[in-house]
């Protein structure tokens, strides 16, 4: 079964992420919601880092969406791209943050590099 976007979220978000720029830092609270409730989680960005917590404070990019939403997107299902230009998620605040979120989630399970790819003996991708 796929992980849910909350336990991504405190199991796999915290901690050190190579592919973060360096300089991107800032705060983003996402805002998850389900039957008329709201879970929120707070990102701080700071040098490749990012630490979680379950807040309603403040951020600089504030993501809010329906849990099944989320849930594919820690699933690797969607992207946070798509999701706001279907109007599955809506952002108010720092857009450019809205690119480091996307590499805190997981792509699509048969995804690969698009530098890689193998050659046969004909030198034909």
């Amino acid at each position: 079964m796929a992980m849910s976007a909350a336990e991504h979220l405190a199991s796999r978000v915290p901690g050190r992420h190579p592919d973060l720029p360096e300089t991107t830092s800032g705060t983003l609270r996402l805002d998850i919601r389900e039957d008329g409730h709201t879970d929120h989680w707070h990102l701080t960005i700071d040098h490749q880092t990012v630490r979680v917590s379950r807040s309603y404070e403040e951020a600089d990019l504030i993501v809010g969406g329906e849990r099944p939403v989320f849930d594919r997107l820690a699933a690797g299902g969607t992207h946070i791209g798509s999701a706001l230009l279907r109007n599955d998620v809506t952002a108010r605040g720092n857009l450019r943050l809205l690119m480091s979120l996307r590499r805190l989630f997981p792509g699509p399970p048969d995804a690969h590099h698009p530098r890689s790819y193998c050659l046969d003996g004909d030198g034909d991708r």
